[in-house]
């Protein structure tokens, strides 16, 4: 199977231009952004150099120099007319950026056509350097997690084993066995994430406030949660500010997302109570005790998972595509998602689970103007053919 089609398009064509800027491939652990890089670098359309930064010592910048420089000389040895240079976990040096701008623009005052391709586990790293040391050097392409078509063609698997096990391919192999499955995400993709995505790259003064603020999350993904409800809810209760602060890190390490109320201004929505939407949902599942023979009996409990993953769809596409996300409330009337693309909007409300929820539309199309509409629900258009398609198409 050819892996991330759509991105390695993206590469090949990139790559074939004279001089290219600088390819940042960002995302969360384990969507295969390496994967991706490695089947490009076998089909031998041009040599390169793969090197990471897994194993290096943070302190220092002075490896990406000399990677640089190795990668140069094979291109002079070569005589070729063009090389790459990868480099994977970037942002595991520090001050990578820096070192990455002096050895740029030395190639580029000198004249030297070396293609850089950098890989981060995060989109934390766009915050380490991008956007102030190479501003105008890179173009950034998003990595998020897989779609169910790209899960149902690699590993053939139902649109409610989707639902229920996310969209990791890692541990797809061990669906049978829930209990190596759950052991997976929670030690070789939650923890990583966490541990060595956020905290080896930001300053956390509560790593336990951290971790119960992403575990709370997943317990309460897909609801409005008010900041001093959560407070209410932790152990080690924190200001609203660091709360606010650690959703944030949760959702650039593509774990666990605050959507805002939509209000029309984005100031106004600064203020309102997120709701909380997990990027996979194997997020959830990995924290629930019961098998999913057994929730999928209750209708309440295994719509709380079908609401989720029309979430978490529309959650991936909207960084993928470019289009804004958001929810909408007033009083007990309510949309689960609005989505914004310049001037049209759109509105979806998603019937699962025989939640009963005072639908929104009249009151938010008065108040906001005529909007398109989509009601996805167990019957009709269902949250089964939502996941087959790109949710940017709403727009047309």
């Amino acid at each position: 199977m050819e892996i991330r089609r759509i991105h390695l398009e993206k590469i090949r064509a990139r790559m074939l231009e004279k001089r290219c800027f600088i390819q940042v491939i960002a995302g969360p652990r384990q969507v295969g952004k390496t994967t991706t890089i490695r089947q490009w670098i076998s089909e031998k359309t041009m040599p390169a150099l793969f090197v990471t930064a897994d194993n290096q010592q943070a302190g220092s910048n002075n490896w990406i120099s000399q990677q640089w420089q190795a990668a140069r000389l094979q291109m002079q040895a070569g005589n070729h007319a063009d090389f790459v240079l990868i480099i994977d976990e970037v942002q595991k040096i520090e001050d990578w950026s820096e070192a990455v701008k002096k050895e740029w623009d030395a190639d580029t005052q000198n004249g030297i056509p070396l293609k850089i391709i950098l890989l981060g586990s995060s989109r934390l790293l766009q915050q380490q350097g991008l956007t102030e040391s190479l501003a105008w050097r890179f173009e950034l392409i998003p990595m998020l997690h897989w779609t169910y078509a790209e899960m149902q063609e690699a590993f053939d698997i139902t649109e409610e084993q989707y639902a229920w096990f996310g969209g990791y391919p890692g541990p797809a192999e061990l669906i049978l066995d829930e209990r190596r499955w759950k052991g997976y995400i929670i030690n070789s993709i939650i923890e990583p994430s966490i541990s060595r995505d956020i905290m080896m790259l930001t300053r956390i003064d509560k790593p336990a406030l951290l971790r119960q603020t992403f575990e709370l999350g997943c317990i309460y993904s897909g609801q409005q949660f008010s900041y001093n409800k959560m407070i209410g809810q932790l152990q080690d209760a924190g200001n609203t500010t660091t709360l606010a602060n650690y959703l944030n890190l949760l959702g650039d390490a593509g774990l666990l997302q605050g959507l805002q109320k939509y209000s029309g201004s984005s100031v106004a929505t600064r203020n309102t109570s997120p709701k909380l939407q997990v990027y996979n949902n194997a997020l959830i599942t990995a924290y629930t005790q019961q098998p999913i023979s057994q929730v999928m009996l209750d209708p309440v409990q295994w719509g709380r998972w079908v609401e989720n993953i029309v979430g978490t769809h529309l959650l991936n596409a909207s960084r993928e595509e470019g289009f804004e996300l958001w929810y909408w409330r007033d009083g007990n009337f309510e949309i689960d998602f609005i989505l914004k693309q310049g001037s049209k909007l759109v509105a979806i409300e998603v019937k699962a689970g025989n939640r009963i929820k005072s639908s929104g539309l009249t009151k938010f199309e008065n108040q906001y103007g005529e909007c398109k509409k989509l009601l996805i629900g167990t019957d009709g258009f269902t949250w089964k053919d939502f996941i087959k398609i790109n949710p940017a198409l709403l727009f047309n």
